[in-house]
């Protein structure tokens, strides 16, 4: 089965990752504001079509726990270093999104009332339904948990139909598309498969999560434009990691 031929029509509410380093652009850390008003306009337009969409946010960017912890932070602080990271991040993708007249809210799972909403899983539903984007911060509030993690749990949470991860290349590769000019990217994927193999797609907590809760994981490329509009209508290029009996074919 190709990718093109997986069911869109049921995706109404999507939950989309991005990673840090999709916001700044060709810089080597930081934000870029041309970059994140770019991927904010890729947003706009599904908004426009009618998906619900929240938005989890990495923070490597500004602050990578586990390298910080290599060289002798303590991991729990470094972790909660990265959640704060994260905050700055989607305070920016809100910062782009409301410049173009797009209502949002952000959630952080570290209550921090000055700066935005703390994370209350109906009140992020209301907005959803009412055409607001909702960006999740901070993780899940607790170190040694990845944003990729997060963002399954609040997929899950949210009831989301899909999650969509916007990264750097097209989909999922039998080895690294940028070292290995043979490499062959995958159409679909099953859960069992990405964790048996150790495939690079999410962490393996994260891709469990979403396997139990039976939500699609799509890889796509968040950094060519106009994709995540056509990977919603079946179109463009991506990897669909789904459950063994939509993956054969």
């Amino acid at each position: 089965m190709k990718a093109s031929d997986m069911p869109r029509s049921g995706f109404k509410r999507i939950l989309l990752k991005l990673s840090g380093e999709a916001l700044m652009g060709q810089g080597q850390y930081g934000i870029d504001p041309a970059e994140t008003d770019r991927i904010a306009r890729e947003i706009k337009s599904v908004v426009a079509a009618g998906y619900e969409v929240c938005i989890v946010v990495g923070g490597g960017n500004i602050f990578r726990g586990v390298a910080a912890a290599a060289k002798g932070f303590e991991r729990g602080s470094a972790d909660y270093m990265g959640m704060l990271a994260t905050v700055m991040n989607g305070l920016a993708m809100q910062n782009a999104l409301e410049a173009l007249e797009v209502p949002t809210r952000v959630q952080s799972a570290i209550p921090m009332p000055s700066v935005c909403e703390p994370f209350i899983r109906r009140r992020a539903m209301r907005h959803m339904e009412r055409g607001r984007v909702v960006i999740f911060v901070a993780g899940t509030g607790n170190p040694f948990f990845t944003t990729d993690t997060g963002a399954a749990l609040r997929a899950a949470e949210m009831n989301c139909n899909a999650l969509l991860k916007g990264t750097s290349v097209d989909g999922v590769y039998d080895a690294d598309p940028k070292k290995v000019a043979t490499a062959t990217r995958y159409e679909t994927l099953t859960y069992a498969k990405v964790l048996n193999d150790n495939l690079k797609v999410m962490d393996a907590s994260a891709v469990s999560m979403c396997r139990e809760n039976n939500i699609p994981i799509i890889v796509f490329n968040i950094r060519e434009a106009g994709t995540l509009a056509a990977v919603l209508k079946g179109e463009g290029t991506s990897t669909i990691v789904t459950g063994e009996d939509m993956a054969h074919g």
